[in-house]
């Protein structure tokens, strides 16, 4: 994977002038010039961009080598600078290459690969190191000061390399929930939201650009390259569209193209694309930047509370749109001498009756007849779920306050519909802020104890997307929601028990919320899920654990362990590194659990799993093998 992300030259070079000496301060300052780092590899990039600074001093100095006027010196230096300055070439080589891909890259690949990425980085540090080391100062005349700078820097490579930054638990959490291909839950769409908000993929911006990295990838995978991840990239970049509420296919936008090859014509022009949907454009319509677009399609971007041009991303004074009629007719006639068939319009009636229907439903939950105000929940839950859009619009015609003042009615079904309407709108960002505001969380809470197995469901799996919210993570702790959701993950259904797990997993991300868990019992029916292979939760169960250092007092039971071992031997790759990090949580601080798990036959699994297992795996099941032989009366 790292030949992926940037170790690539192997070809000699040979140092003739200066000349290859500006062109590596070049390479410096071209790196130092990238600003759009992926958010997982940020630190690092801008660490390494840094310390590469430091060497413009040493490059400068090796440079003046050339005007020096003592040719028998500086044929000396030369010679010993041709030895050492290939390794330095490919150092810097390499190095601009990982920071080129950490700029522009697929983020969901960097994301995916963070542990691939950061070997790739240290593999960079081996390499500038050890260009550092064959340095021959001396010969070079290198000056006190500028020697001591790069001193200094391989120092911080060596710290660098030692350094293993720990996992995001959020990330690793929300992408195990993503691609898991069991049972469907219903805080999915929260957590895809939050994914493509922390990988910075939720405009249409972003995504068009993830398109273009994706669709390099492809062209990689096509030419031989192996990207196992390509389909889980794919998949999940599928999903943040629908999050976004992006019409047709971005990544597969030259699709449309191949359809149209039987045309005389093979390519659309351009313009007659509108920049949104990628299709052609059927009432366009231009904004006061100058762009076009398709007439339905830019007013659901307004209608979503945006008040940019998508293409320019300047924001507009007006929100006016102006029939182009000139490209209307351009269009036709395109179509009419290809023998397409033109793209039909009438669409914005659907849209005007889409709107009807929102207003109409939000006025009748304040009606007097219980059967209309029952109809009006279940057009909101069932408007809500899918669309992005319709989450924006009933919540700007006032659909959030009547809702939660909906979830007080002494009705076991109409409770049950409103919990679900507002699990759907909380999806969106703004509402859940909205929701929280209105004094949703305390009925939801309440909701938790006493209502409907679904409803109860639901109000979970509402916490947990209320809860992306940091203020209102302390909000849900300080109501006493954790313990209802305990008692869920304990003795509820299978999708309450999925939906309270990933819920008390975002909660538990706080610190105060971490031991107002363990006091509500959570360990006890976390260890039960893991020893139960069979509910399909041991990865979520391991993960929580593994955020709960404080209560392995709980865990330290001679079965756990047990089960732990069998885990490692058999479970899937996921499971067993999970497991393996547990294992060594608690035995960094008990060698006798070790002692215990090499008893019930750990090490060959371990060995096997240091050696195939995940990146992640491997480094936890290495650590914990190191352990292993420093722990007293264990060979």
């Amino acid at each position: 994977m790292e030949r992926l992300v940037g170790l690539y030259l192997d070809k000699e070079i040979v140092l003739s002038s200066s000349s290859v000496m500006e062109e590596l301060m070049d390479l410096i300052e071209t790196v130092g010039s990238y600003c759009q780092f992926r958010r997982y590899q940020k630190k690092e990039c801008f660490n390494l961009v840094r310390r590469l600074k430091l060497l413009l001093p040493l490059l400068e100095e090796i440079k003046d080598l050339e005007n020096n006027d003592d040719n028998d010196n500086k044929s000396d230096a030369v010679s010993s600078l041709n030895i050492c300055f290939p390794t330095l070439k490919k150092a810097l080589l390499s190095a601009k290459k990982l920071l080129k891909t950490c700029n522009f890259g697929s983020k969901i690949f960097l994301a995916l690969e963070g542990e691939s990425v950061m070997r790739c980085f240290h593999g960079v540090y081996e390499k500038l190191n050890q260009a550092l080391d064959d340095m021959p100062y001396e010969e070079l005349g290198i000056s006190i000061e500028v020697k001591e700078q790069a001193e200094l820097m391989r120092m911080q490579l060596g710290r660098a390399k030692r350094r293993t930054d720990t996992q995001d638990m959020e990330l690793a959490m929300d992408m195990m929930v993503v691609f898991s291909r069991k049972e469907g839950r219903n805080a999915d769409s929260a957590i895809l939201e939050r994914l493509a908000i922390n990988l910075e993929l939720h405009t249409l911006v972003d995504l068009k650009l993830e398109a273009a990295a994706i669709r390099k990838l492809q062209k990689k995978q096509k030419g031989g390259t192996q990207i196992e991840s390509f389909e889980q990239i794919v998949d999940i970049f599928k999903k943040f569209k629908q999050v976004a509420g992006v019409d047709g296919s971005m990544l597969e936008c030259s699709v449309s193209s191949k359809k149209l090859e039987r045309c005389r014509s093979l390519l659309v022009p351009h313009e007659f694309l509108c920049p949104i949907t990628l299709e052609i454009m059927a009432d366009p319509v231009t904004v006061t930047t100058g762009q076009t677009y398709e007439r339905e399609s830019i007013q659901k971007w307004f209608d979503s509370d945006h008040r940019t041009c998508p293409k320019t991303a300047q924001t507009l004074d007006q929100l006016s749109m102006a029939p182009n009629y000139a490209l209307r007719n351009l269009i036709l006639q395109w179509c009419n001498n290809n023998g397409v068939e033109p793209p039909k319009r009438g669409k914005d009636c659907t849209y005007a009756e889409l709107l009807e229907e929102i207003t109409t439903s939000v006025q009748n939950l304040d009606s007097v007849h219980g059967d209309v105000r029952r109809e009006a929940i279940i057009k909101i839950r069932l408007l809500s779920k899918d669309n992005p859009d319709n989450r924006v619009l009933f919540a700007n015609h006032g659909g959030i306050p009547p809702l939660v003042k909906l979830l007080f009615y002494p009705d076991s079904k109409i409770q049950e519909h409103t919990v679900t309407a507002l699990l759907n709108l909380s999806i969106d960002e703004t509402n859940k802020r909205l929701i929280a505001r209105e004094g949703a969380i305390p009925k939801m809470i309440e909701i938790l104890q006493n209502g409907t197995s679904e409803a109860r469901e639901n109000s979970a799996a509402a916490l947990f997307s209320l809860s992306m919210l940091d203020e209102n993570k302390i909000l849900i702790g300080s109501l006493n929601g954790i313990p209802p959701l305990v008692k869920i993950l304990e003795s509820g259904t299978m999708r309450g028990k999925k939906d309270a797990i990933t819920a008390l997993f975002n909660l538990c991300l706080n610190q105060t919320n971490k031991s107002r868990a363990i006091k509500a019992g959570i360990i006890p029916p976390l260890v039960k899920l893991i020893e139960d292979k069979n509910l399909g939760m041991i990865d979520e169960a391991l993960s929580i654990l593994l955020l709960l250092p404080e209560g392995r007092s709980e865990t330290e039971s001679l079965s756990f362990i047990k089960t732990l071992v069998e885990i490692i031997r058999n479970g899937t790759p996921k499971n067993k590194e999970c497991a393996t990090a547990v294992l060594l949580q608690l035995g960094l601080n008990n060698s006798s659990l070790i002692l215990a798990a090499l008893q019930y036959g750990v090490y060959e699994p371990l060995v096997e799993v240091a050696r195939c297992g995940t990146n992640r795996a491997q480094r936890k099941a290495k650590s914990l093998l190191q352990h292993m032989s420093k722990c007293e009366h264990i060979p």
